[in-house]
């Protein structure tokens, strides 16, 4: 099992899988939301909200696909759908536009902050969606690696904010979109062939 998993290692799935998270987290451009909060009640849970949420996005990596099996679905069916998730969100960031979000957190708890703002529906749908391309090693590695980052961006959001300004947010977001829908194109062109298969 050891050695099976030391044979999946892969250095560019897991910074491909890292890129696809960053951009569908979107941490960075959640920092507007995080800095209102820590206004609003002086404190974030940073180390407890990172913690739940890798736990959450690594429970549902395992699980979500036997969810799938109990109601029928397979792997490539998912894909294609998350594939979809991910172009629309993809162009949410391009274009500044909202085409679906989840309620600003009004309490800066594990639950806002954890679930929904970072493992939220299309984190969850990314997962799987990923689960069918790569091996769950490098995913479970491109998670922690986004956790980290997470904490960091909420341990540092205020000062975040000033550096880079709404401007610089912006472009971010962008560059993140462009990503993100390039690689929603390949999950769809690489499991579409499958459906008709």
């Amino acid at each position: 099992m050891g050695l099976d998993w030391v044979d999946a290692f892969n250095w560019k799935e897991i910074f491909t899988i890292s890129m696809v998270l960053f951009a569908v987290i979107d941490i960075v451009g959640s920092v507007p939301i995080i800095v209102d909060l820590r206004n609003k009640l002086g404190h974030i849970q940073s180390e407890k909200a990172s913690i739940v949420a890798m736990f959450i996005m690594i429970v549902f990596l395992f699980v979500g696909e036997e969810i799938l099996k109990l109601i029928g679905i397979d792997a490539s069916s998912f894909a294609v759908a998350g594939s979809f998730v991910l172009f629309f969100l993809a162009l949410e960031m391009i274009l500044g536009i909202r085409l679906y979000k989840e309620d600003s957190p009004s309490t800066a708890s594990i639950v806002p902050i954890a679930f929904p703002l970072i493992a939220g529906a299309g984190t969850m749908t990314t997962l799987l969606s990923l689960r069918a391309e790569y091996e769950k090693i490098n995913i479970i590695i491109a998670i922690i690696i986004n956790v980290v980052v997470v904490y960091a961006v909420l341990k540092s959001s205020a000062k975040i904010e000033k550096i880079l300004g709404n401007n610089g947010l912006g472009v971010i977001r962008k560059v993140f979109g462009v990503i993100l829908l390039a690689i929603a194109v390949k999950l769809f062109a690489s499991n579409v062939k499958q459906l008709f298969a």
